[in-house]
Parts: C-alpha cells; structure tokens; sequence
C-alpha cells in the first residue's frame, strides 16, 4: 500500500489522504512544493495517484521559495528532500552549482516525447502559466489591447497600468512592445529593453509584487490595463470580474521537477518524476487549478475537454502565440546582470 503524508501543518484534503492509507510501503520520497491551492490540487491529481501507483510513501514538504534551503541541503551533501517543484531557474541555477542531480533520462521515459525547450539536463517541465495582458473590459468596451505594443500606447489606450516589479517577462514584453518578434527575443537586448520601460515608466501606476496584488487591482479597478498571471486574471473572471486578457505574446513560464544532489531516495526520485509527467495525471491538473499540463501529450489524452483546452496557457494553439521563457538566459552572467540593474532602475 501507499501513504503520503505532509511534513508542515496539512490542510484537511492531505490530512484525509494520510489518515486512509498505510505506512506499509516498498520506498519513500520527500516532495517540495510552494504550498497553497496549487499544493492542494497536485496532492489530489498528481502525488496521491502516484503513490498509488508506484506503492511508495510521499512526505510533503512546503515552501514558498525553495532556493535558500535547495543550497543549504546541497551543501551539507546530506539532504533530506528528494524531488522539488521549483521555478525553472532554480533547477537550472542548482545544477550549475552542484547542488542538483542531473537526471537519468532513461529512467523518465515519459519525458521521451516532451518538446527539448521543455527539458534541462536537471529537470523537467511540470506546468505552465503565462505573464499575459489583462484588461478591463468596461474600459477597453469598443477597442480591446492585443499586443505589448498596445499597453504602451497611452494614445490609444488610455488609462492606468500596472507592471510587476521584476524583471523576469517584464524585459520580454518591454522588447515585443519595441517589435521584436516572440521567437526572436533571445538573447535579450537588455538595452533596448530598459530604454523602452523608461518610456512607459511615468504612466504605471502600480509596480505589484505578488499575484494577489495584481489580481486584487484588476478586480478592484485601481488600473484599466495589467501584466498578471493567466491564473490569477482567471480566478476573478469566474467570480464575474469585467476583465479579460490575451494569450497573444504572453510570455510562457513554468515550474520544473529537480533533485537534490545526493537525494537520500534517488531511484524512488526518478520514478515518481516519471509518474508525475505521465499524460494520464498530467491531464488531471487543469480540472483543480488553471495551470497547463508541464507535458503536451496530456492534451491527447481527451481527458481535458475542450473547451477547458482553449483556456490554458501550454496548450497548442496558446503556446505557439507566445514566447517560451529561455531560463538558461536568466541563469546566465547576462540574465543576473539584468536582474541586479532592474534594481537601480526601480530605484530612479
């Protein structure tokens, strides 16, 4: 039999989860997660059928950012996590340091048939969301925004706005609103980039720093026109928000699967990153939460329906308008140059 069972305080879906199983399992892996609903969703779709699956015990572990206990379990070379859902960059930023297993991909045959822009030598896509244009569709009735290009058009478009204070898609889309086409952004003009925020700078009313912040201002009407997550735009759409965004040169993000270098159940590791990419369990994370399958083939698998499809960020058609964020740029001497001048510039 299987067990899973959360190390933080654990939430009444977990909970149940954990009183209806058995502590007789064949191994074990320690999970990280960020927490939250979307803790809550993969536990339902993603970790309880693969504990089943695979007869193993999955401890859970939460944290919102995973970076600064990823390098203190790495460099005691003893760590207690196995497999981490983390942003991409993380993965990538840990196995240049050392402090993340490259993966043996024979053992993930379910990454076989994943795009190679969705693989690192040290993980794997797990889902997707999108930095997209959401607006207000009182204000923007006659004429909506469908481009970068639009948002920096206070001509046309009138009204107030508002970026994320980080440079991480803020660059990307300061470029496309300059011309430069989704597949062509890399490696970024970080240049050209701050000279095109500079122009947009003075009418940004609000600079958010988390996604509640932007979803609450686009819900509350403090600003007409917004960078957000697909997620959080979504989220207040079904509470009857008048609001709306495009997939139309979003910038598609993702969380990978990584693990730590040394992890205590390396084997158990590998297989549960397996199971976890499968378009079978894959296909399940959008019925909890509005997040695309990491894995493109849970879009053959007719278990998301249709009209569930168009809505999410990693499906085809929604994929091919935007640009794919190029985490290997990001973790590069170029990309930490741009994060450490983002600073200066929010300071002027």
């Amino acid at each position: 039999m299987f067990t899973l069972h959360r190390t933080l305080a654990a939430p009444a879906l977990i909970a149940g989860a954990l009183l209806s199983t058995s502590a007789l399992a064949a191994g074990q892996i320690t999970f990280v997660s960020q927490g939250g609903a979307w803790q809550e969703a993969q536990t339902a779709v993603i970790l309880n059928p693969a504990a089943k699956m695979l007869d193993i015990r999955i401890n859970q572990d939460s944290v919102p950012d995973a970076w600064p206990m990823i390098k203190t379990q790495g460099e005691t070379g003893k760590p207690i996590w196995d497999v981490v859902d983390t942003p991409t960059a993380n993965c990538l930023r840990g196995g240049q340091a050392g402090l993340i297993e490259k993966l043996d991909f024979s053992k993930i045959p379910n990454a076989a048939a994943m795009p190679d822009a969705y693989k690192t030598p040290y993980s794997v896509a797990y889902e997707f969301y999108s930095s997209v244009l959401a607006f207000n569709t009182k204000t923007y009735a006659a004429t909506q925004p469908k481009s970068w290009a639009d948002f920096w058009d206070v001509k046309k478009f009138p009204g107030r706005r508002a970026l994320r204070n980080h440079p991480l898609a803020t660059l990307e889309a300061a470029l496309m609103a300059d011309g430069v086409a989704p597949d062509k952004l890399y490696p970024l003009d970080v240049d050209r980039a701050f000279k095109k925020l500079e122009e947009i700078k003075p009418n940004i009313t609000v600079w958010w720093t988390s996604g509640g912040q932007s979803a609450q201002l686009l819900n509350d009407g403090e600003v007409d026109m917004i960078m957000a997550w697909n997620g959080r735009v979504s989220a207040i759409m079904k509470e009857g928000a008048k609001v709306g965004f495009t997939y139309d040169q979003g910038v598609l993000q993702s969380t990978h699967l990584c693990v730590l270098k040394n992890a205590p159940n390396l084997d158990n590791a590998h297989r549960f990153i397996n199971a976890a990419i499968s378009p079978e369990l894959q296909a399940g994370i959008p019925s909890k939460i509005d997040y695309g399958p990491g894995n493109p083939e849970a879009f053959k698998t007719g278990k998301i329906p249709e009209a569930m499809v168009a809505t999410l960020p990693s499906a085809p058609v929604n994929a091919s308008k935007q640009a794919l964020m190029a985490y290997d740029w990001w973790t590069s001497p170029a990309g930490e140059a741009a994060e450490k001048r983002w600073l200066g510039f929010m300071q002027k």
